[in-house]
């Protein structure tokens, strides 16, 4: 998980997540919309909602505003209808990134996604042309200060975990996409708290980036790719040294 996880993790340290909390609750209702539509308003028989509710709450999205997504994606209330797509694309040095979205009109998303990708050195490509380099995850994150590697493991074991190590000072616990249900709720019985618990695109191979030039063009692509409205995540490939990666993102 190195480069791609660092620098979303510096991402959330630079105060980013904070300063732009009203586009990360845009992006929260739009998945749990989405989820509502097509598996129904009770979390409880829906899976995908449960998780975009928790996800939502785990970002301190107010009570109110969850309940209006949902009732958006069960028709109760009006509002737009939006679709799942997910967009693939190279950065500079060949980096893979894969881009997630939901969109009320792909004509508009594509054209803006095409613009970012050729603005910062890459290029969107066909479907297909990198999906296949990426694993889908689940991965739940923990403050190292709040847990311990082998507490993490013992609680997690048995519910899924496939892998757990840790980068810096966080602790990651990856699984299987379908155990990330329960991989969280044995750590809250646990009694661990975590950063965050969501499905992640891990990817098979990397690309080691050395030079810092090259890895601020690739930063400043993913940087823009995750401010757009449309965009719920965007993955990437890439392996940037510690060093380079402080400094590029700074």
């Amino acid at each position: 998980m190195s480069g791609h996880s660092k620098w979303h993790n510096i991402r959330l340290r630079k105060g980013k997540q904070d300063l732009q909390r009203g586009k990360i609750f845009t992006k929260l209702a739009r998945e749990i919309i989405v989820a509502a539509k097509e598996g129904g308003g009770n979390p409880d028989a829906n899976l995908a909602l449960r998780m975009a509710i928790a996800k939502a709450r785990e970002n301190s999205m107010p009570a109110d505003n969850i309940k209006r997504a949902i009732q958006r994606g069960t028709g109760e209330i009006e509002g737009a209808s939006f679709e799942e797509i997910t967009y693939e694309g190279y950065g500079s040095a060949g980096v893979a990134i894969l881009v997630p979205c939901l969109t009320d009109n792909r004509n508009r998303t594509v054209a803006e996604l095409r613009n970012i990708f050729a603005k910062n050195g890459g290029n969107l490509g066909e479907m297909g042309c990198v999906a296949w380099m990426f694993d889908k995850k689940g991965l739940v994150q923990i403050a190292a200060d709040k847990s311990d590697e082998e507490s993490v493991m013992m609680a997690t074991m048995d519910a899924g975990a496939e892998d757990i190590k840790v980068e810096d000072d966080v602790i990651e616990v990856t699984c299987p996409s379908e155990a990330l249900v329960k991989v969280r709720e044995a750590l809250e019985e646990a009694g661990i708290e975590f950063m965050s618990a969501e499905q992640t695109q891990i990817p098979k191979t990397t690309v080691r980036i050395e030079d810092l030039k090259e890895a601020g063009k690739i930063l400043r692509l993913m940087d823009a790719l995750e401010d757009n409205d449309d965009v719920q995540n965007a993955y990437a490939n890439f392996d940037i040294p510690d060093e380079i990666l402080q400094e590029a993102a700074g």
